[in-house]
């Protein structure tokens, strides 16, 4: 879960300069995503371990249109227990009470996510503002994450009006993005920028600048239900966003891909990217949030970072999951996703040696990665 000593990204005013002096190169872009697989080869003991920290920065979805309490009750148990006790045990870690980020929703299953969680300190997420199109009237948008903060959400996904980027309606986005900001009040909020709609990479840059500025404490790549999805080119740019962002304001920002990380394989290729991009501390458990979001079987697992560190995205239980750091973090997810988190922690031998000797990752006082 996010931690209470979290800051959140307060935002800044709108820099219109900044916003239309941005760059892109798509062809050197997906040029420099590409050798991310050949840069780095994670393997045994240290795979095991980067496995592991992408569980913790899952968060667990279900955004079905027929959800029920039963299943919304199967998923929370998932939740509370991602990894295989045996596997647990092979590894030598049973004592880090290893559990995923968050479980996330729709509103009207956030009361039954609350009451599945209840004692395990594993926050709700609620999609809001009228996921996944976000089309709805504005106000009723408003409306709604003020019902789900009161039915108990502790984290708000939020979608942007994709119509403000096509048409360089960057003043409009901004104060879309604000007035949900305020809405949450003490809630974290994420904003969906659902890149597969907006057409360029040059769109996907401006976009993260001004939900950034406008105070979205993470941004996230999709919300699962896009054609195209989370791609390392899209991760790639909204990172150095990111980053530009943090040299500008001093403000960190957290990091969500979605949708279409299936493979253990993927979710380490996430992770080195978050890592080559914007270090280590959106890497760390302790300071910021790393989340990726998947489905398990009918549900979606999103891994994600706490509340210190800066990346986050979404990924299903059976899926190659990432783990993340919640507050300045990265996480990821993926909608439609299907492997199971559990799987792909089981996939890895059983020995693996001492996971106290890794220095990468940290989970709580123990260095997992």
């Amino acid at each position: 879960m996010l931690t209470t000593d979290f800051q959140r990204n307060t935002g800044t005013d709108l820099d219109l300069g900044w916003v239309r002096e941005t760059h892109v190169n798509p062809s050197a872009v997906r040029r420099r995503a590409a050798t991310l697989a050949g840069r780095r080869s994670i393997k045994k003991q240290w795979q095991a371990a980067w496995l592991l920290r992408a569980v913790t920065c899952l968060d667990l979805t279900t955004l079905a249109g027929d959800d029920t309490p039963g299943n919304v009750a199967r998923l929370c148990a998932k939740a509370r227990r991602p990894v295989r006790p045996d596997v647990l045990q092979a590894l030598g870690i049973e004592e880090l009470n290893l559990k995923v980020a968050a479980v996330c929703v729709y509103h009207a299953r956030v009361a039954d996510a609350v009451q599945g969680l209840v004692g395990s300190g594993i926050p709700v997420a609620a999609v809001s503002t009228g996921f996944p199109a976000g089309l709805s009237p504005f106000e009723q948008r408003i409306e709604e994450i003020g019902a789900s903060i009161e039915a108990g959400a502790e984290e708000i996904d939020i979608v942007i009006t994709r119509d403000h980027v096509l048409r360089g309606r960057w003043t409009a986005l901004y104060d879309e993005v604000r007035a949900m900001r305020e809405a949450c009040g003490d809630v974290p909020m994420k904003a969906i920028l659902a890149t597969g709609d907006l057409g360029t990479l040059w769109n996907v840059a401006k976009a993260s600048k001004v939900a950034m500025m406008a105070g979205a404490d993470f941004i996230k790549t999709s919300t699962g239900k896009e054609p195209v999805n989370a791609t390392l080119p899209v991760g790639l740019v909204m990172t150095r966003m990111i980053r530009e962002y943090r040299q500008r304001s001093g403000q960190i920002v957290g990091f969500k891909p979605a949708g279409g990380i299936r493979k253990a394989k993927e979710a380490l290729l996430w992770l080195a990217l978050v890592k080559e991009e914007l270090g280590d501390a959106w890497l760390d458990s302790d300071p910021l949030p790393l989340r990726r979001q998947q489905p398990a079987g009918r549900h979606r697992a999103a891994a994600r970072a706490p509340r210190h560190g800066p990346l986050r995205g979404d990924s299903s239980p059976t899926d190659g999951v990432i783990p993340g750091l919640r507050g300045w973090g990265f996480g990821f997810g993926a909608s439609g996703v299907t492997i199971q988190v559990y799987f792909i922690i089981s996939s890895v031998p059983r020995q693996v040696g001492v996971v106290s000797r890794f220095s990468y990752i940290r989970y709580g006082d123990r260095a997992i990665v």
